[in-house]
């Protein structure tokens, strides 16, 4: 089966049972809590795996667990009903028992600078970021504000690589960090992003997505281009590591961080773009 097929059922599959999870809002979407919690544990494993490669990092298992406390934590206070500073108290702790642990247990300090950033990093890029898609389950409307915010996302990537596929061939090689972009590509991005942020407001949800068209025409910008960035730095980082994919868990995709790294980036620009929208 090839690449193109494969991603073409991830795009016809993937989509809707995500936006299904997104509307089984029970318990301040309970469903879609626990698959953060499953797509944490398997990011911050490929990320521990291409980190390794150059940096020392702390032991995997102790990572592991504590880039799972903070959406963990998020969970909790989405469910319970408890503000959000107690993630960013977990966050904070995270951070010292890092720090803690290197000051105790470590014998020599010739790479604890190295070893300390880069758990920090994978903590934080891994573990605080999918805190941001937990914040979200307890809006108003959260149903609407998610999916459409999953929705740009897939059509931020999935129009990126249409357009890149068909007119992209000639106008490759502009970033090093990921040579097969194409200017067709990232055109591609704002496009699927805006537009369907615009279908879904003027068609669907206009009662709830109150900003006006210009307003979420950019927000949608904003959120494609932190998705365009959070694809790209992960191709700085597997090129680092001199690898091609994170993993092979996802069906034409390679692994679940390749899934979602613009995700991860965009997140906390969609959160903060809302408050800015009062939405």
């Amino acid at each position: 089966m090839s690449k193109t097929v494969q991603r073409l059922i991830i795009f016809f599959l993937g989509i809707p049972v995500v936006i299904g999870i997104v509307f089984f809002s029970f318990l301040n979407h309970l469903p879609l809590h626990i698959a953060i919690l499953v797509f944490n544990l398997l990011i911050t494993r490929e990320a521990y795996a291409i980190f390794s490669v150059r940096s020392k990092l702390h032991p995997k298992p102790m990572l592991m667990l504590l880039s799972f406390l903070l959406p963990l934590s998020g969970a909790f206070c989405a469910i319970m009903d408890y503000p959000f500073s107690y993630t960013l108290a977990v966050f904070f702790a995270v951070f010292f028992i890092l720090l803690i642990y290197e000051i105790f247990v470590q014998k020599t300090f010739d790479e604890s600078n190295t070893k300390i950033a880069s758990s920090f990093f994978i903590v934080f890029y891994c573990g605080f970021l999918m805190t941001f898609i937990s914040r979200l389950t307890v809006k108003e409307n959260s149903i609407v504000l998610i999916s459409l915010f999953f929705l740009m996302i897939f059509c931020c990537d999935s129009v990126a690589w249409l357009l890149g596929v068909l007119f992209g061939k000639t106008n490759r090689g502009i970033i090093a960090a990921s040579p097969n972009k194409s200017i067709a590509g990232f055109i591609g991005a704002y496009i699927g992003a805006i537009g369907i942020a615009l279908i879904t407001k003027n068609l669907f949800w206009n009662e709830i997505l109150t900003a006006g068209n210009l307003q979420i025409a950019l927000m949608a910008f904003f959120v494609a281009t932190a998705g365009i960035v959070g694809d790209l730095i992960e191709s700085v980082f597997k090129r680092s590591s001199g690898l091609k994919d994170s993993g092979n868990v996802i069906l034409g995709r390679g692994g679940a961080l390749d899934s979602i790294d613009s995700i991860l980036a965009a997140a906390p620009v969609y959160f903060i773009a809302l408050a800015a929208l009062k939405l």
